[in-house]
């Protein structure tokens, strides 16, 4: 059976690209545009000609290349019809539940509002693979730009509810810094303190910690675990708190760390 060929790039400070291609039909989407140059670049490497953009949303590292690629290539944009007045060149607009095609491979759109309110996530259920743009990080989660605490662990609980195999592209290296934060709320975690001595091993060789998957995850990522009795006990906060308060607390002492 042909697989969806994913090819994931450095690229910026920080950000990841991805590019994802059907070898029958020869389509290739981009998912977002952080740096218009190193894609084309990656693309020509790979013999692939990029077809569409697939937009999570509209911060100027992820869709501020749209225009340029479409310059470049012709292709169709796909973005949340929430940010039709903040992403150039929209083609299509899709919202939570929508499906978009490459070729033969299908993804779910999901809104994931929280970091911006129109944030959205691509998941390819038979692939098992979910680009979630900055909704959530390994070891951590997206800033709240836009939405509220309680908006976006509504969108984490939804990605959580994916399979535990689920592979997750996420749009940024960000796991050293996360994982030495998530020691500060979770310090007794062993599966936490595995995952930070894995991700500085994988940093001094210069490798990538991207993707991550859902079930190291929910086992490790203090963001997705504020109902956790050990967090609330470490951080003194009380076991009738909801969730999203507890979240919300999580987010507030990362944003100061």
């Amino acid at each position: 059976m042909t697989e969806l060929q994913i090819r994931q790039f450095p690229c910026l400070n920080d950000n990841y690209g991805f590019l994802i291609h059907d070898p029958d039909s020869g389509e290739t989407a981009c998912i977002d545009t952080p740096d218009p140059e190193k894609i084309l670049a990656e693309a020509a490497a790979a013999d692939w000609r990029i077809t569409q953009i697939w937009n999570t949303h509209h911060h100027f590292d992820h869709a501020g290349g749209n225009a340029a690629l479409v310059a470049a290539t012709g292709a169709q944009v796909i973005a949340a019809k929430y940010d039709n007045h903040r992403i150039e060149n929209i083609s299509r607009e899709i919202a939570d539940g929508d499906h978009v095609e490459l070729g033969q491979f299908r993804a779910k759109v999901m809104f994931t509002p929280g970091h911006t309110l129109g944030h959205i996530a691509y998941y390819f259920p038979t692939e098992k693979a979910a680009f979630v743009g900055d909704t959530l990080f390994a070891l951590g989660c997206g800033r709240l730009f836009e939405g509220s605490p309680a908006q976006m662990w509504d969108s984490l609980q939804s990605l959580a509810a994916l399979p535990e195999e689920t592979r997750v592209y996420c749009a940024h290296e960000y796991t050293q810094a996360n994982a030495q934060f998530a020691l500060t709320v979770d310090p007794d975690n062993g599966d936490l303190r595995a995952y930070a001595t894995s991700v500085d091993a994988e940093r001094a060789r210069g490798e990538a910690t991207v993707p991550t998957t859902i079930g190291a995850e929910k086992a490790a990522n203090p963001f997705l675990r504020p109902n956790n009795s050990g967090i609330r006990s470490h951080l003194g906060l009380a076991d009738d708190m909801n969730d999203d308060e507890v979240f919300a607390e999580i987010r507030r002492r990362k944003d100061s760390f």
